[in-house]
């Protein structure tokens, strides 16, 4: 899959008013002519595990599992969000979307339960998650998409630096610059631009 590009869609948008459904059209925009993989955050529904956390003191795997299980959950509401979209569950499903012209969003519980590469604890959000699929994949371009832009190091979760690859490109559009999206995925400005 030559110059695939990762777009994480953070749960955060779903709190800004308009913006899931902008980010919708945007990642479809962008996604013409470009094999492109949305893996999605985990908002309200993770942050449910994290109360639940709070409240029942799970172990730390146990509260690691059920985050990402919120995550295929957030998947299915993407997919009904981005024009095309589907939910696939791994390199498969995902490759015969791509060839239908489809834009496929990750339900990434059933991949990362096989490779259980990740510490199971808090820090490691879907950022990582994002940067650990974006590298099994050989991705060009990892895009960050995020309720407000900035520096990726001021945005992301304490793990991302050991878990994102060397030498992947990592970008973060906030939501007040989608109309951007595009050109940022086909390097049209710098893929850098908010680093």
């Amino acid at each position: 899959m030559t110059g695939l590009v990762v777009v994480k869609l953070g749960g955060g948008l779903g709190r800004v008013p308009g913006a899931l459904a902008e980010a919708g059209r945007a990642v479809a925009e962008a996604a013409r002519g470009q094999p492109l993989l949305i893996v999605p955050g985990g908002g309200a529904l993770a942050d449910a595990v994290r109360a639940l956390d709070r409240e029942l003191a799970l172990p730390a795997a146990t509260a690691h599992w059920m985050a990402i299980l919120a995550m295929d959950q957030y998947a299915q509401a993407l997919a009904a969000h981005v024009p095309n979209g589907v939910v696939v569950h791994d390199r498969v499903e995902m490759g015969s979307a791509l060839e239908q012209g489809r834009i496929p969003v990750l339900a990434p519980y059933r991949w990362m339960l096989a490779a259980d590469a990740l510490p199971h604890r808090w820090e490691v959000t879907s950022d990582s998650i994002a940067a650990f699929v974006a590298g099994a994949l050989d991705a060009r371009l990892l895009v960050l998409l995020k309720p407000v832009g900035g520096p990726v190091e001021a945005l992301v979760d304490p793990c991302f630096g050991e878990i994102c690859p060397v030498g992947l490109e990592v970008a973060v559009v906030g939501a007040a610059e989608l109309g951007r999206l595009a050109s940022v995925v086909a390097g049209r400005t710098g893929a850098a631009e908010g680093d």
